[in-house]
């Protein structure tokens, strides 16, 4: 690595660190040991957490360290690095790093953060990594009293982005309550939880699919040219072309692949072949059938061995309950409305995470590997 191609100051600086001048240049050698993870299945359950690449697995009553630590996946997972502090356990897919020189953990943390791990990949088929060459890594230190004033501000970011995180399972976890109870369950015909203008409009009719809408069949774009118009296939939004299948509101379900994420999709738009779209709906509205597909159990309706799929046939068959149009209004408007709290939720995490993003690039100088 040339060194003269690196900066050696980031471009954001807290102003008590101005005058400090450069950071030091160190390899991950020069900065910590790493430690290799164990086998537990000899240890008992207990209360210390065992991690391996993928997290927490479960508790057991021994440790294998003490203390502050930062994680990075050996095998497997291997680009989500993890801080751990306290008593714990991990396996051998993990590794996990101690004996810091000159560095705070929580410091090292974040430099992990800053890291593209798959870059460092060494295997053709799971990804893994090697002591060797993590320790040849090299990265840019400054004295542990900037170390703690990074750590800490990007602490806080962490901190805010977890409790709103917090919040969005918490409004994903009324949504669902709300659902069960806003739909009949299984052996009854009318919801526990009832609008009070509807309470004597007696119980919801059963209808199959069949009898409420039509299915569409996905098509190829490759013969439209790019444009305006949204694509969608069962993973979801896929490119932009000038021409589109459909004009208005649908409820779409995978046919083949992602079989258990039902979309609404209003205006414009074109399907593939994996993705069905609904239209001509009777006696019902879309947005209400959107909030029905949310409550099916798509996987429990796959008709293929290997990769998930759904036929028109079996879609058909599937019997609801539903109230008349106006209640069908309601009850969209008042899910509809948790969905969109939702969404501002989703929106705010995501705007704090590359706020996150932005002043990392800036808190730390540019290194060159």
């Amino acid at each position: 690595m040339n060194k003269e191609t690196n900066t050696l100051i980031p471009e954001i600086r807290f102003p008590e660190f101005l005058n400090d001048g450069k950071w030091e240049e160190n390899t991950f050698e020069e900065l910590f040991k790493i430690g290799n993870g164990k086998d537990y299945k000899h240890l008992g359950k207990g209360e210390i957490p065992v991690y391996g690449s993928g997290g927490y697995m479960l508790s057991v009553n021994d440790y294998l360290y003490d203390g502050e630590s930062v994680c990075i996946g050996r095998k497997g997972t291997i680009d989500k690095p993890m801080f751990l502090k306290g008593k714990f356990w991990t396996v051998d897919t993990l590794f996990y790093s101690h004996s810091f020189k000159n560095c705070l953990p929580k410091y090292i943390h974040y430099v992990f953060q800053n890291i593209n791990w798959l870059k460092h990949n060494e295997a053709g088929g799971v990804p893994s990594l090697s002591k060797t060459n993590i320790y040849k890594i090299k990265t840019l230190v400054p004295q542990p009293n900037e170390q703690q004033k990074i750590a800490s501000c990007l602490s806080s970011l962490d901190d805010l982005i977890a409790a709103h995180s917090q919040k969005l399972d918490f409004l994903k976890e009324h949504k669902k309550g709300l659902m069960q109870n806003l739909f009949p369950q299984e052996g009854e015909t009318v919801p526990k939880y009832r609008f009070p203008e509807f309470v004597n409009d007696g119980e919801w009719v059963e209808k199959t699919f069949e009898e409420l809408f039509v299915i569409g069949n996905g098509r190829d774009y490759k013969h439209l040219d790019k444009g305006k118009i949204p694509v969608y296939g069962s993973g979801g939004h896929m490119l932009f072309v000038n021409d589109y299948l459909y004009d208005g509101e649908s409820t779409c379900i995978g046919r083949k692949g992602t079989i258990d994420k039902p979309m609404f999709l209003s205006g414009k738009f074109w399907t593939v072949d994996t993705l069905f779209y609904t239209h001509s709906f009777k006696k019902c509205l879309p947005k209400f059938i959107y909030y029905v597909f949310q409550n099916i159990n798509w996987l429990n309706h796959n008709e293929a061995g290997g990769i998930p799929s759904l036929s028109k046939t079996n879609i058909y068959k599937i019997k609801t309950y539903l109230p008349k149009p106006k209640e069908q209004k309601y009850l969209v408007d008042c899910i509809s409305s948790l969905d969109n709290l939702i969404t501002t939720q989703e929106e705010k995490i995501e705007q704090l995470k590359l706020h996150k993003k932005g002043l990392m690039q800036g808190l730390f100088p540019k290194i060159n590997d």
